[in-house]
């Protein structure tokens, strides 16, 4: 397949105007110009630019003819809200974005905190949205997540052989900060089609130290870290289609131009970007051998949250914090008591306490996902 064919365009970060208000002459002119340059997959969601990513979307694209562009959209049984009845938040996104079906729909974000509500029989998604499918308001039906490869491969249990397609953050630094390379083999063997978030991992991957761009450009020189981070996902070949959220026309071209000369990595180059994301990490060098859980009296998942610390370090993203918030509170970091028997049974020699009191502050920093929900819901309510 043509590379270009694999570049999506994502809904999520438009570029806005002083009231945060998405401005639609700008935005316009980025979807125009990669429409007209090969770009035909367009991905939003109910809850982007507070609803109003679908609006602007339909409206922008209303002017094409409809068999020629394809829109994704997503189903938000993620959000903490009181109820999650289908049918009425599907029917505003098919008028929102002036269309009779979506080409791509999606149950949006499965996490910890989310599978419950899916797999709830009370709201019926699933089969709603299946039957949606039969009626043909949806062409493919397939989902997102965030969560750890068990519970991807609990939901793949489930529902797998519903599903048409997958969308997953990976790039070459979470190929192994998140488990990456277990996702994308799992997902494989069920022969599910890889779609791709955060390929520049929320732009930490667009600018790198000097040290490491010197490596590269040993390599290949002149290549921009840009084009080192999507030629790395344009090798996998069963990633079907990346995505990148653009907020300035410079952006959608410099993107365009990379896919358009991609060259395919040879063995070496791809090593090379792995030694460059172990640079990138400062992770806390924890193995996952489970030696710190025999004596805890906490009963605390040390490595699971040293791995979202991990993760947190690189980049305070709210899908990372829902992980967390979906423990009872007395199995958080907050309940460490700083006895230090995990450090004393750590081969790694880590101090558990202080990294999990280092976790407690970084998550203090940030909201919960619920008060996320809160702000995102009043900002919806106050959009319509």
């Amino acid at each position: 397949m043509e590379a270009i064919k694999r570049f999506g365009f994502g809904c999520m970060r438009f570029p806005v105007n002083s009231d945060e208000s998405v401005n639609y002459e700008e935005t316009e002119k980025m979807i125009d110009y990669a429409f007209k340059n090969g770009v035909n997959y367009f991905d939003t969601a109910y809850v982007y630019h507070s609803g109003k990513s679908e609006t602007v979307l339909g409206s922008i694209l209303k002017k094409y003819p409809r068999e020629s562009f394809m829109i994704a959209n997503k189903y938000p049984g993620h959000q903490i809200v009181e109820t999650y009845y289908p049918e009425p938040i599907f029917l505003e996104q098919l008028e929102r974005c002036q269309v009779d079906y979506f080409d791509y729909y999606l149950l949006h974000n499965i996490n910890e905190n989310s599978i419950s509500v899916y797999k709830d029989e009370k709201w019926g998604i699933l089969d709603y949205f299946k039957k949606q499918k039969e009626l043909g308001k949806i062409k493919h039906l397939g989902f997102s997540c965030h969560c750890s490869v068990e519970l991807l491969k609990e939901f793949l249990d489930y529902c797998g052989d519903s599903m048409e397609f997958c969308q997953i953050q990976l790039n070459y630094l979470d190929w192994t900060l998140q488990d990456g390379k277990a996702k994308y083999d799992l997902l494989t063997e069920r022969k599910i089609p890889i779609y791709i978030m955060e390929p520049l991992r929320g732009g930490k991957l667009a600018t790198l130290p000097e040290s490491e761009t010197k490596k590269l450009n040993a390599l290949r020189n002149g290549v921009t870290p840009v084009e080192w981070a999507f030629s790395f996902l344009l090798n996998l070949p069963n990633v079907k289609m990346i995505l990148s959220g653009m907020s300035a026309f410079s952006q959608v071209k410099e993107n365009i131009e990379i896919f358009q000369k991609y060259q395919p990595l040879n063995e070496a180059e791809v090593k090379t970007l792995f030694d460059v994301a172990e640079k990138l990490k400062d992770s806390v060098p924890c193995t996952g051998c489970g030696y710190c859980l025999k004596d805890c009296p906490q009963g605390l998942n040390i490595p699971f949250m040293l791995s979202i610390y991990n993760d947190l370090k690189i980049q305070k993203a709210v899908a990372t914090r829902i992980r967390i918030d979906a423990l009872p509170e007395d199995k958080q970091s907050t309940a460490c008591i700083g006895c230090g028997l995990c450090a004393q049974n750590c081969p790694q020699k880590i101090n558990v306490p202080a990294e999990l009191n280092n976790l407690s502050a970084i998550l203090k920093s940030m909201p919960t996902w619920a008060q996320v929900c809160e702000e995102r819901n009043r900002k919806m309510n106050e959009a319509k």
